[in-house]
């Protein structure tokens, strides 16, 4: 009989399900430094109904979450546009400036950031790509 050696086996590989939960996790923990409103939550979310918001924040909490891949895309992208912040403006205040104030450069035609981040999937996508080009890389 062979037994498993704890110091070479791997841990199981994280379910979608997982990964669902702990991007909702940091998205509400992101939500609360960007001081987003609830229905920015919502829009930034792709959600209509505020009954909805709290289950997954609840959810969320508790563990993994079944999310459909619409919602996963559009945490993909929250994700990256918080990272890509993180390196081009270390200092959190300056970063949440930058996604609440007016912006004249393309794509955002004098509007803040965040209004376009808010308008559709392709909207949360853009705001990435202009961000990981401002910084050099897609990585």
């Amino acid at each position: 009989m062979s037994h498993l050696d704890v110091r070479t086996a791997e841990p199981p590989a994280p379910t979608p399900e997982d990964l669902a939960g702990a991007g909702l996790r940091a998205f509400f923990n992101i939500a609360k430094i960007w001081r987003l409103t609830e229905a920015q939550q919502l829009r930034l979310l792709g959600l209509t109904v505020r009954s909805t918001l709290f289950a997954w924040k609840s959810k969320a909490a508790e563990g993994p979450v079944k999310l459909g891949s619409d919602s996963l895309e559009r945490l993909s992208n929250l994700m990256g546009i918080w990272k890509a912040l993180a390196i081009l403006f270390p200092q959190n205040e300056v970063a949440d400036q930058w996604l609440h104030r007016p912006n004249d450069n393309f794509p955002f035609m004098g509007e803040p950031p965040l209004a376009l981040m808010q308008f559709s999937l392709e909207g949360l996508a853009q705001v990435r790509r202009h961000l990981d080009a401002r910084r050099g890389g897609w990585g």
